[in-house]
């Protein structure tokens, strides 16, 4: 029985999760919840699933308490943005097994994160990361090539960047194949999930930037690669499904049966593959550079696109604006000597108040 405690339970991740574990009482015991804002969806979760009020919480702060606090065996971190990264440096610290949605704890956090992690200890959750990882089980991580992230291209694939020049909020929401909230969507719009996701790719598995490809593939069919170095490619396919990834990062590396549908082989279905256009989408390419420049750069890079997400549903900045202003903002980063919680936390402050400064000037 793995004891399971949940980040985010009312969010996409989390009410996934919690469908995987609902199939699975026998297998998944729930023994702590954290939400951030849904007072009456997480009190239902509790008492559904039996939850302690002592294990029930509010906010990024009080979860990362409820890590330290409750007995888990693995701690699911399905909380939005970088304010996870606590809640992942405490799972790390108790010695619990991270099944991480949390992408952007781990990018802000980089060497604070991965220096605490014992090995196989982060379990990844994101499908692309998931893919890789199953892929990996494939071969010795000497023999391995390079990675291939996949990219759906989002809404506005196809289009040239004097395209995307009148590009609004709606229309940036109308993602083709994923159901995820404004600031997952709008990255996945501009991309900057996918260079988010680069960064990530490069701290859970060492692989160089230089080997860290992204390949465009519409279906989402494909969640990722690995390239071997006798030219072998292996790739992890299914359809577009969290659950899958969810339940791997549950017990990983053991597979909950009839957790999603698998492919129909016996119909007829076609997968493509398009390089990515970085004239249009660069936000991969400056994800690279923020990620070989380490330190503070990967927050301030995170922290500059929050607010312009924000900004740009608020009508005061344009789509291609978003990125635009994360790069002038990341430009005008100076690092500090030692990466520490407190000046990841001041490197973030600095980069939210340039981003409002140089909107409000646009």
């Amino acid at each position: 029985m793995r004891r399971v405690l949940i980040l985010g339970s009312t969010g996409s991740i989390g009410t996934q999760a919690l469908d995987v574990i609902r199939t699975r009482r026998d297998r998944f015991e729930v023994v702590g919840l954290a939400a951030g804002r849904d007072a009456d969806g997480l009190a239902a979760q509790a008492a559904e699933f039996g939850v302690a009020a002592a294990a029930t919480a509010l906010g990024a702060d009080a979860a990362e308490q409820l890590v330290r606090d409750v007995e888990a065996d693995v701690v699911l971190n399905g909380i939005t943005g970088s304010v996870g990264l606590g809640p992942t440096l405490a799972a790390l610290e108790t010695g619990r097994t991270l099944a991480l949605a949390n992408k952007e704890s781990l990018i802000v956090g980089g060497d604070l994160v991965t220096a605490l992690a014992s090995p196989g200890q982060i379990v990844p959750v994101d499908s692309e990361h998931s893919a890789i990882a199953q892929a990996l089980r494939s071969g010795e991580p000497r023999e391995v090539r390079r990675l291939v992230l996949t990219a759906s291209g989002g809404p506005f694939r196809g289009r040239t960047r004097a395209q995307l020049e009148g590009v609004t909020p709606a229309q940036a929401l109308a993602h083709p194949t994923w159901d995820m909230g404004r600031v997952v969507t709008t990255n996945s719009a501009t991309l900057v999930n996918k260079g988010l996701e680069v960064i990530e790719a490069h701290l859970l598995f060492g692989v160089g930037y230089d080997d860290i490809d992204v390949t465009v593939h519409p279906q989402s069919i494909v969640h990722s690669m690995v390239e071997f170095v006798d030219g072998s490619t292996i790739a992890q396919a299914s359809p577009p499904d969290m659950r899958l990834p969810i339940s791997l990062g549950l017990d990983w590396p053991h597979r909950v049966a009839g957790v999603g549908e698998p492919l129909d082989w016996t119909r007829p279905q076609a997968w493509t593959f398009e390089p990515l256009d970085g004239e249009a989408f660069p936000a991969v390419a400056l994800a690279k550079h923020v990620g070989r420049a380490g330190g503070t750069y990967p927050a301030v890079f995170n922290a500059a696109n929050e607010q312009a997400v924000d900004a740009f549903h608020d009508g005061a900045l344009s789509f291609l604006g978003i990125l635009d202003t994360v790069r002038r903002v990341v430009d005008a980063h100076e690092a500090p000597g030692e990466l520490t919680r407190e000046t990841l936390a001041e490197a973030e402050r600095w980069a939210r108040d340039e981003a409002d400064r140089l909107i409000a000037a646009s």
